[in-house]
C-alpha cells in the first residue's frame, strides 16, 4: 500500500512538473498563442459586459463590425471582411461584374432625389430608355425621395424586374420603365482604335473579370488594321487579378520570363510567375500611361515591362501598391480579404510606396521616401527604384485643373447644362469632330450667372490670411494702401474667370456632351484630342531611334588619357 502512495506521489509530481514545463512553454515558447487566447477572452466578456449593463441596448452586429473594420483597417487598408450580406461587393470587385441596370447614379442632398448620371452602353439602363438627368422617382411604388442608398434597390437577382418612375428634365409627366437586372460587366476596355495612321491604342481599365482575353481580341483587331506601334493606358486602372497582368505581359514578352515574385509568412503565399505561353508580338514598340491612379496588377504590367526594357513608360508616378491579397472563407457565410504577401517585379524591387508596420505615434502612415529607397537595375542596366511605385520613364507634370472649375462640376453646372443640350439636339456629330462652340459657351455662362454661382478664390483666402498676420505682426497699419490695392486687383469677376478659364471648362463640357450620345468610349475619345501624356507617346513612338535609346542601356564613362 505504501508503495502505491509512493507510485501515485511520484505520478502527480511527475504530472505536475509536466503542467508547469507545459505552462511555461506555452507562456513562453507559445506565447504569442497564451497572447491571443487572451485578448480574445478579454473580447469576449467586454461585449458580454457591454450587452448586460451598457446604459442602452447595443445592436451586437454593428458593434462588433465596428471592432472588426477598426482591427483590420490598423493592419493595411486592403484588409477587409464582407459579412454574408456583401457578398455582392466582394464579387463585384473580384469579377468586375454585379446584378443591376448597369448605370452610376447621383444623390443630390440638395433635392434629395438620385439622378441618372451616366447610363452604360448595351446595359438595361441604356437598352429601356433611361438617360443622364433622369430624376428616380420611385421603385415599385416605393418613394426614393431622401433615400441616398438607391444602388441597393437597384442592384439584385439577375432575371428579377421591376418598374421605374422617373422625371425626366423637359417633360411634364413622369415616365415609367419596366426593367430587368442583368449581370453587368463593367467596361473593360471601353475603347481601342488608332492614333493617326499607324499608332494603336487601348484602354484597359480594370484587371478584374477576364481582361486579358479582351485585351488579345484589340490587339488582334488593331494589328489588322495595320499598327506599327502600341500606346496602353492604364491611367485610372486600380488594378485586379495578379494572374490577368502576367497574362497580358506574356503577350510581348517570350515565354519563361520571370515576372512576378510573391513572398509572404507562409510558404502557400510565395510563389514565383512567369510567362507561360508564346508571346503575341515581341517587336512591336509599346508605350504605357500611368498616372498616380495606376495601381496594383496595373503597376506589375507597367513595372515588368519597364524592368525588361519592353516598353517606355509615360505620365507621372503610380500609386505604390506591392500588397497582394487572398480571400479566406469564414463562419456564417463571411469572407475576409487579407494582405498575405508582397510582389516584387523582374528587377526585384517591390513599388509598395507606405509601410504600414512603422507607423507614426498618431498612428498615421507616409510614404517612403526617395532617401530611403534602393536602386534596382533594369534587364538593360538602366536604374529603377523600389518603394515608392513606377517612375515613368518619361514623367509629364500633372494637368492642374483651375479652381472654379471644381465648383462647377460640384454644383452639377456642367451635368445639367449637357442635360439641356440633349434636349435641344437629337444628334451630335463623332466625336472625333465634335466640339463645343463659342455660341454654346455663351449659353453655358449665362446659365452660370442665371444659377449665382458662386465659389472660393484661394488668392482671396491667402490675401486675408496675410492681412490677418500682417495685422497680427503690426505691419499692417504701414501696408494697409498696399493691400487695399491688390485687394481691388483681386476682386473676385466671374466673368474674367470664364473667360481666362475657357478652354478648361470647354473641355470638360465637351467630354459631358459626348458622353450623352456616345458614352464611355466617346468620353475617351474627347479626352484623347488634347492628352499629353498621349503626344509624349506618339512623339517618342513616331522617332525609332529615340524609342531604342531610352530603352538601351545607359552609355558607360570611358577614360581619357
Amino acid at each position: 500500500m505504501r508503495r502505491f502512495f509512493k507510485v501515485r506521489r511520484a505520478i502527480l509530481g511527475l504530472l505536475a512538473a509536466v503542467g508547469i514545463v507545459a505552462l511555461w512553454g506555452f507562456a513562453s515558447a507559445d506565447s504569442r498563442s497564451f497572447q491571443i487566447a487572451k485578448n480574445l477572452d478579454i473580447f469576449n466578456s467586454i461585449v458580454k459586459e457591454l450587452d448586460l449593463f451598457y446604459v442602452d441596448t447595443i445592436d451586437p452586429n454593428k458593434t462588433i463590425r465596428e471592432g472588426i473594420d477598426a482591427m483590420l483597417y490598423s493592419l493595411d487598408p486592403y484588409t477587409e471582411y464582407y459579412p454574408e450580406d456583401d457578398q455582392s461587393e466582394l464579387e463585384q470587385m473580384l469579377k468586375n461584374s454585379y446584378g443591376g441596370i448597369g448605370s452610376i447614379i447621383r444623390y443630390s442632398p440638395k433635392t434629395q432625389y438620385t439622378v441618372i448620371a451616366e447610363p452604360y452602353e448595351g446595359m438595361p439602363a441604356a437598352e429601356v430608355g433611361l438617360k443622364a438627368g433622369d430624376v428616380l422617382l420611385e421603385i415599385d411604388g416605393k418613394d426614393l425621395k431622401g433615400n441616398p442608398d438607391v444602388s441597393t434597390l437597384l442592384r439584385g437577382q439577375v432575371g428579377t424586374s421591376f418598374k421605374l418612375k422617373v422625371q425626366r428634365p423637359g417633360t411634364k409627366k413622369p415616365l415609367e420603365f419596366d426593367v430587368v437586372r442583368r449581370s453587368i460587366q463593367l467596361p473593360i476596355i471601353p475603347y481601342y482604335g488608332m492614333v493617326g495612321d499607324s499608332i494603336g491604342y487601348i484602354n484597359l481599365s480594370t484587371f478584374s473579370g477576364n481582361p486579358s482575353q479582351e485585351f488579345k481580341e484589340a490587339f488582334l483587331e488593331l494589328k489588322k488594321q495595320g499598327i506599327a506601334s502600341l500606346v496602353i493606358d492604364l491611367r485610372n486602372n486600380g488594378g485586379g487579378l495578379l494572374d490577368e497582368a502576367v497574362e497580358i505581359a506574356n503577350f510581348f514578352l517570350p515565354r519563361g520570363d520571370t515576372l512576378v515574385t510573391t513572398k509572404g509568412k507562409i510558404a502557400q503565399s510565395s510563389n514565383i510567375y512567369k510567362t507561360l505561353r508564346e508571346p503575341l508580338d515581341l517587336d512591336i514598340p509599346l508605350a504605357v500611361l500611368v498616372n498616380s491612379v495606376t495601381a496594383s496588377s496595373s503597376e506589375i504590367l507597367a513595372g515588368s515591362l519597364q524592368d525588361l526594357d519592353r516598353a517606355v513608360i509615360i505620365g507621372t508616378r503610380t500609386y505604390g501598391k506591392g500588397l497582394v491579397q487572398t480571400t479566406r472563407q469564414l463562419p456564417y457565410g463571411g469572407t475576409m480579404k487579407l494582405t498575405t504577401s508582397k510582389y516584387y517585379i523582374p528587377s526585384g524591387r517591390c513599388v509598395q510606396a507606405i509601410d504600414y508596420t512603422h507607423r507614426n505615434e498618431d498612428g498615421s502612415v507616409g510614404r517612403i521616401p526617395d532617401s530611403l529607397t534602393t536602386v534596382f537595375h533594369t534587364r538593360a542596366g538602366r536604374v529603377v527604384r523600389d518603394g515608392g511605385g513606377v517612375t515613368p520613364d518619361i514623367e509629364v507634370e500633372a494637368e492642374k485643373l483651375p479652381n472654379i472649375l471644381f465648383y462647377l462640376v460640384n454644383e452639377n453646372l456642367i451635368f445639367d447644362y449637357a442635360t439641356d443640350y440633349c434636349l435641344k439636339h437629337a444628334s451630335i456629330p463623332a466625336p472625333e469632330q465634335f466640339e463645343v462652340t463659342d455660341a454654346d459657351y455663351a449659353a453655358f455662362k449665362e446659365k452660370v450667372k442665371a444659377a449665382d454661382f458662386k465659389y472660393d478664390q484661394q488668392t482671396e483666402k491667402m490675401l486675408k490670411s496675410l492681412k490677418e498676420m500682417a495685422e497680427f505682426e503690426g505691419y499692417l497699419e504701414g501696408a494697409s494702401a498696399e493691400f487695399d490695392a491688390l485687394e481691388k486687383k483681386l476682386q473676385h469677376n466671374l466673368d474674367h474667370d470664364l473667360d481666362y478659364f475657357a478652354k478648361e471648362i470647354k473641355s470638360m463640357l465637351a467630354i459631358e456632351i459626348v458622353k450623352r450620345y456616345y458614352y464611355q468610349r466617346g468620353s475617351i475619345i474627347e479626352q484623347l484630342k488634347d492628352d499629353p501624356d498621349l503626344k509624349e507617346a506618339v512623339k517618342v513612338l513616331g522617332d525609332a531611334d529615340a524609342y531604342r535609346s531610352m530603352l538601351s542601356a545607359p552609355e558607360q564613362p570611358t577614360d581619357s588619357i
